[in-house]
């Protein structure tokens, strides 16, 4: 039986956990710095045993998974590769900026370790190991970075072991990775977060500010509720990508603040059209980069008890509900209560559910 390693239990690396202790027949050690941690994995059975040594565990491991931040993945794999391992070890690991850690993969002088880089494109806006689940990553993209030296059969285990995630795996190279995940990831989070500092900063001067962020705003501002410490690492591992995007920012947002000087409404017009259609054209309800929710709008009644009687159904039904939010401002929404489930079968079941009640259920791509 192999044995395997994961080095940080957070959302994803007790995710992965879950994951393979349903599917693999395999010892599973974590290693993790929170004896709080360690002690819930082993309470729910998400590991078989634990340790806060990742020294120790290493030397037992067959595969190791290198899921804590960015910055202690990279310092972890250098430790390894000063260690005097008795038997060959493939690692790879959860980060979401590959370069540093790829460059330290391909750098490896130890002749026992071997590397394949991972990122699985799924997460969450909760975080430590009470929010990980084994169901995570399925249906997600999970972009594997081998490093040169990186044999076929290297990349096959780690698809292998992870193959009960039910991702679609695809290679790419760091650099493409790290751009990528920048546009579509890293720097929309900063958005987000800018956004919400940018209402903050108003509503010193409109106290009413709040009570209308809510529907829209609310949405595309809902990463900004993300871990700071790990968005803190994560741009800084890709500081060179996210200066290359925010100057790029900087210009898009000066040539439309042109455009609005000089009244110039067509173009104006045009370049909304051309984001929509684009927009649109995404491959719709796919985990992506950015964690999200299948949300269901309702259309209920402002009378006592209608909310619960909404509740009552999904429930009834066995379906559990994420979040519930009653949108004040509809801004052309069908109904005024969001239901926001984990998976697109629970969502589309409500939405069957509801409208053999009557009720009127929207979902917006």
């Amino acid at each position: 039986m192999e044995t395997v390693v994961i080095a940080g239990l957070g959302l994803i690396g007790g995710s992965l956990a879950r994951n393979i202790q349903m599917h693999k027949q395999v010892h599973l050690i974590g290693v993790d710095q929170r004896e709080s941690t360690l002690e819930y994995a082993l309470k729910h059975e998400i590991i078989d045993e634990a340790s806060s040594s990742f020294q120790e565990a290493a030397h037992k491991a067959d595969i190791i998974i290198l899921a804590a931040p960015v910055s202690k993945s990279v310092e972890l794999l250098q430790d390894l590769d000063n260690m005097k391992l008795e038997k060959d070890v493939l690692v790879t690991d959860v980060s979401s900026v590959k370069g540093p850690i790829f460059q330290q993969g391909a750098s490896l002088q130890s002749d026992k370790v071997f590397f394949v880089g991972g990122h699985p494109m799924a997460g969450s806006h909760k975080h430590g190991i009470e929010a990980s689940k084994a169901h995570l990553f399925e249906n997600a993209i999970y972009v594997l970075t081998p490093v040169q030296r990186a044999k076929e059969s290297d990349i096959k285990r780690v698809e292998n072991l992870l193959d009960g995630t039910k991702s679609t795996f695809i290679t790419l190279s760091a650099e493409e990775h790290d751009e990528m995940t920048g546009v579509v990831s890293h720097f929309p989070h900063l958005i987000a977060s800018a956004l919400v500092q940018q209402a903050k900063k108003w509503e010193a001067k409109h106290s009413f500010l709040p009570k209308l962020a809510a529907g829209g705003f609310r949405d595309i501002t809902r990463i900004a509720s993300s871990n700071p410490g790990m968005w803190q690492d994560i741009f800084f591992q890709n500081k060179e990508k996210m200066g290359i995007l925010l100057d790029d920012w900087i210009e898009e947002m000066q040539a439309f603040r042109k455009l609005l000087a000089e009244d110039q409404g067509q173009q104006i017009h045009t370049y909304l059209e051309e984001a929509k259609q684009y927009r649109d054209g995404l491959e719709p309800r796919k985990k992506g980069a950015i964690p999200g929710y299948y949300d269901l709008y309702v259309d209920i009644t402002d009378k006592p008890g209608a909310l619960q009687k909404v509740l009552t159904i999904v429930a009834d039904a066995g379906l559990s509900i994420v979040n519930i939010q009653i949108l004040e401002l509809r801004e052309g929404l069908t109904g005024v209560l969001r239901l926001s489930f984990s998976e697109q079968k629970i969502q589309l079941k409500a939405k069957g559910v509801l409208e053999v009640f009557g009720y009127e259920v929207k979902i917006e791509d």
